[in-house]
């Protein structure tokens, strides 16, 4: 910890009876006023300051506490990384190829491991197959471990380095865990305390911030330097403050809250910022409905959205299960370090929005984007707009446009929730004495973020009448959120190959074009008693508010208003049915997860044992070849557009997670190494094997490329100009020895913070990414792979054209690179296409000093085995 005082914090202070060191902020010029993401970074900082160039310095310090809103660069110290399967698994192999590295040059290969404690949740590989039946769960269960075997050797041999634990299959998903167990709030280690400052490679890790813990996503990449003592170095986030007003009316959820704040702010513009809630509203809202918000702060744009530690956090705390001394600790902690609101002293926020929470209304979003909020009675409307014009209609026993072939509770950000859990559950309870069933092409599910859902929904009685409906539990995992939604049924499948344009409702936080489920293209989030009303109504071409759900057993129409649970019913019962002991039966068995889990033996080697055959773990090459001497940065020159993107393309369409088609490039690579075409699977779970992950860079069938008519996905032109699968055009021109660059538009690279997305592009041969704009966590993972992202300044070039007019027969420079980059640098760029010469300015979005250094070295791993070798 720190070995510099130059601010003169260094004190002590006594939590639950025990005597720790701390910095203590109290007296600070200008602290008492600043945010409390502020306050929390600038401890952070202080206890890292140590007089070194690894260290925190104390111009940096200085810079939080200047007035005016400076913006200085930072390098953050996390006190904990947080991981999942799906990106744990390539932060391991390349910590495995690291040790292989260090050992092959003659270092000690037991020197790479984690310095910053981990926790890995294996949550993503679970699909939903089999769902509707009692077994649904076992089966799912059984399928997973017989897919995963191999990953999960892996992962049992990760599980053994110093500093890592792996929560096991079966126990929850990491953000819900996070919450109900593992977040601290408060760290009391080695004799210090200080804040939880949770940084993870899930873009959701923010569902912590609910509960006080200051915590973003980063790209796996970064995460892999964080574990092994490196600062993640940032810009200080400017910090929006959003003051709650008011209360919400009856009938309106925690989830109709968060799409309304997820279109405010995304509409307000907060890429980038730390959000900080306020106001005498947080008192009108729970703490699980803190973390829903919390929990979707990628969707607003936001780094964070903060929350402050109250009463109401103890009290949580309290319910899940933490100590006494725990809880204490945090509470005095926080009250000494001005952590605890304080209604007498009014914060300096960089801007401030208010949000009277009395106007708002039951809510979707969708068909495609989180932000695209629709007022209930304007689903269908929205539906029509989607489709161009009115359904076709088929027989009333067949679905048509606009039928929900997926209906799922799931995702961390409702299942945490026990008011809409309950509120789902009583509303299943009054359709089922209707009389009322779910439409035969529906896919029903229920896959909760942790066995306490399951725990509380039967003491209240509920789960009998979710099954009935078929809403069994699936499983415990991201499932269907995640695009781990299975087969479609057979009536829905035979539909969509007839040309229908089917709907997925599903309570989770993400709806992008074909992330659900590769044949449904129109996605819509709600809340989970919604999601029971739309498996009822069977279609989304409905309006809830005044037509019929369907047709009781007493033969009269049934109205959404006639089964909706009165919110008194829904407080009652959740009330009497979650008690402590509700959280903390359900965590005891993480440690062991599923019966197949601790029969698996991964070794207990220094070095991982890398065999030649397997499909799903392989070395990865981003170390070959690197050497001690850091070679100079070239300019880029006569490189060819590989994809012309458009607007809002995300991580997923870079980067599919979901099934591998037995045609795609990867498909095709598998085939030939023996692999049958029902056992593929899925990307995710193949992240391990970077020949498959190459082959799906690009692959996403809903993906636009404006270099092919029609813009027809997954393909694009190769060095001849013919038209084939993207990596067999970046294969040709490897060939060629031509550099590559992709041209984007708005908010590139929102969505997950798959490091894949940014590994995929790299190991295609991709130099540099020419967008309008940029999503934080991608940005970063460009830089840390050695890919340069470039942006249009104003969204055009100096030459006044658009990025539009950039097509595949350019020939493009990108110039200076030799000279080194500094932080937000021009870049001068030359597009060539026969006799016309085009010379403009891009900003290059290396956004601080550290990101440079990252890039002068090729990129973080680079950087990381240099030093290793320096030691």
């Amino acid at each position: 910890m720190s070995g510099a005082n130059s601010f003169g914090t260094r004190g002590w202070i006594e939590l639950a009876g025990v005597r720790y060191a701390f910095h203590r902020l109290a007296g600070l010029p200008g602290v008492e006023g600043a945010p409390l993401s502020t306050k929390i970074l600038l401890e952070n900082l202080l206890r890292h300051e140590d007089g070194t160039a690894g260290g925190a310095t104390a111009e940096e310090i200085a810079s939080l506490l200047a007035p005016g809103g400076a913006r200085g660069e930072i390098g953050v110290r996390p006190s904990r990384i947080f991981l999942h399967d799906t990106n744990g698994v390539p932060v391991l192999t390349t910590l495995a190829a690291l040790r292989d590295a260090v050992a092959r040059a003659g270092g000690d290969p037991a020197s790479v491991r984690p310095v910053v404690p981990a926790e890995l949740t294996v949550d993503h590989s679970i699909a939903t197959d089999v769902s509707a039946r009692p077994d649904a769960r076992e089966r799912n269960t059984e399928l997973e471990f017989a897919r995963n075997e191999e990953r999960y050797r892996f992962l049992r041999w990760g599980s053994r380095l110093d500093g890592l634990t792996v929560i096991p299959p079966g126990s929850g998903i990491m953000h819900q865990i996070n919450i109900e167990r593992l977040a601290r709030v408060v760290e009391r280690r080695d004799g210090w305390a200080y804040p939880d400052l949770c940084l993870g490679t899930d873009s959701h890790t923010t569902m912590v911030n609910g509960l006080g813990v200051l915590g973003w996503g980063i790209g796996g990449v970064e995460a892999e330097a964080a574990l092994l003592g490196l600062p993640v170095s940032l810009q200080a986030p400017r910090v929006v403050g959003v003051e709650l007003t008011g209360r919400l009316g009856p009938g309106v959820t925690a989830t109709d809250l968060v799409l309304t704040l997820t279109e405010r702010l995304r509409a307000h513009g907060v890429v980038g910022a730390v959000v900080e809630f306020f106001g005498p509203g947080l008192a009108a809202i729970s703490v699980e409905t803190r973390t829903t918000i919390a929990n979707m702060a990628p969707e607003y744009g936001a780094t964070s959205g903060l929350f402050p530690v109250d009463a109401a956090t103890l009290a949580y705390l309290r319910l899940t299960g933490r100590s006494p001394d725990q809880v204490a600790a945090v509470e005095t902690y926080c009250k000494e370090q001005l952590l605890w609101p304080d209604p007498g002293v009014a914060t300096r926020y960089d801007q401030r929005l208010a949000v009277d929470m009395s106007r708002v209304e039951p809510s979707l979003a969708g068909p495609r984007r989180p932000q695209d909020r629709i007022g209930l009675p304007g689903v269908r409307a929205g539906l029509r707009a989607a489709l161009g014009g009115a359904p076709r209609k088929r027989a009333a026993a067949e679905p048509s446009d606009g039928a929900v072939a997926i209906a799922a509770i799931t995702s961390c950000a409702n299942t945490s929730n026990p008011e809409v859990m309950i509120a789902a559950g009583l509303l299943a309870r009054n359709a089922c004495r209707r009389g009322l069933t779910t439409r035969p092409w529906v896919k029903t599910s229920l896959a909760p973020g942790s066995t306490a859902v399951t725990r509380y929904l039967t003491d209240a009685g509920l789960d009998r009448y979710l099954d009935q409906l078929g809403f069994q539990t699936v499983g415990y995992g991201c499932m269907t959120c995640i695009g781990n939604s299975g087969d479609l049924l057979p009536a829905a499948a035979r539909a969509v190959r007839d040309g229908v344009r089917v709907a997925s409702v599903l309570s989770g936080n993400r709806n992008f074009d074909g992330r659900v489920n590769n044949d449904v293209g129109l996605n819509y989030l709600a809340s989970p008693p919604l999601v029971v009303a739309y498996a009822l109504a069977g279609t989304v071409d409905r309006d809830l508010t005044r037509e019929p759900l369907g047709t009781g057993g007493d033969g009269r129409p049934v109205y959404l208003s006639e089964i909706w649970p009165d919110d008194a019913e829904i407080r009652a019962v959740v009330a009497s049915s979650l008690r402590p002991e509700v959280f903390t039966e359900s965590q005891r068995d993480l440690p062991a997860g599923e019966a197949g889990w601790s029969a698996l033996d991964g070794g207990d080697g220094l070095l991982f044992d890398w065999r030649p055959e397997s499909t799903y773990i392989r070395r990865p090459p981003f170390l070959d070849g690197v050497g001690r001497a850091v070679p100079p940065r070239e300019d880029i020159l006569g490189a060819r557009v590989l994809t012309h993107l458009g607007d809002s393309v995300t991580t997923d369409h870079i980067s599919p997670a979901g099934r591998i088609p037995a045609s795609s490039p990867a498909g095709r690579y598998l085939a030939a190494r023996g692999v049958a075409p029902r056992d593929l699977n899925t990307y995710a779970s193949r992240r391990g094997n970077f020949e498959v992950m190459r082959r799906g860079g690009f692959s996403h069938p809903r993906l636009r490329n404006r270099l092919v008519q029609g813009g027809r996905g997954g393909v694009t032109r190769d060095a001849d100009g013919a038209i084939v699968p993207v990596f067999d055009a970046a294969e040709s021109f490897a060939r060629a020895r031509i550099p590559l660059v992709v041209v984007g538009g708005e908010e590139y690279g929102t969505g997950s913070s798959r490091d894949w997305a940014a590994k995929a592009t790299a190991l295609l041969g991709v130099r540099a990414v020419l967008a309008r704009s940029f999503e934080r966590i991608h940005r970063s993972n460009l830089v840390h792979m050695g890919v340069l992202p470039l942006e249009f300044v104003d969204g055009r070039h100096a030459g006044g054209a658009a990025p539009e007019s950039l097509d595949g027969a350019d020939e493009i420079d990108v110039l200076g690179l030799r000279d080194g980059l500094t932080p937000r640098s021009p870049v001068r760029v030359r597009a060539r296409s026969g006799s016309r010469t085009t010379e403009f300015t891009m900003l290059a979005r290396v956004d601080t000093g550290g990101e440079a250094a990252y890039f002068r070295q090729g990129g973080i791993l680079p950087l990381v085995l240099r030093q290793r070798l320096e030691r």
